[in-house]
């Protein structure tokens, strides 16, 4: 299939097809802990970048935009030429989730199950 016609169909895609691209790597604890490699990336999850301007830098996700496959990290920032800061988006293919948020019961039952 060429390139374009897969592009196409990513961004085509409904909602529920889209959420499975923002999956990013595990951490090696949690790698061992529940034996996958990787996850959805959710709202609470805690991050380190792996690529780009930021790299390096670790905080907590404080958003996640489905439509473009992008997340927005705490304290990665950029500032504008106007005045003022704006959060970065940043790929979640870029990034490595260090922490877990478990408050959701049906998520942490999930990732129980997957792991055993």
């Amino acid at each position: 299939m060429k390139p374009t016609k897969t592009r196409k169909l990513l961004f085509t895609a409904p909602n529920h097809v889209r959420s499975s691209n923002l999956r990013s790597r595990l951490s090696t604890e949690l790698r061992t802990k529940y034996s996958f490699r990787a996850t959805r990336i959710r709202k609470g999850d805690a991050a380190k970048i792996e690529r780009g301007e930021f790299v390096g830098v670790e905080g907590k996700v404080t958003g996640v935009d489905i439509d473009k496959g992008t997340v927005t990290i705490e304290g990665v920032t950029r500032e504008k030429i106007a005045g003022g800061t704006v959060n970065v988006k940043i790929h979640s293919s870029n990034l490595l989730v260090t922490t877990l948020n478990l408050d959701d019961k049906l998520r942490k039952r999930k990732l129980e199950e997957r792991s055993s």
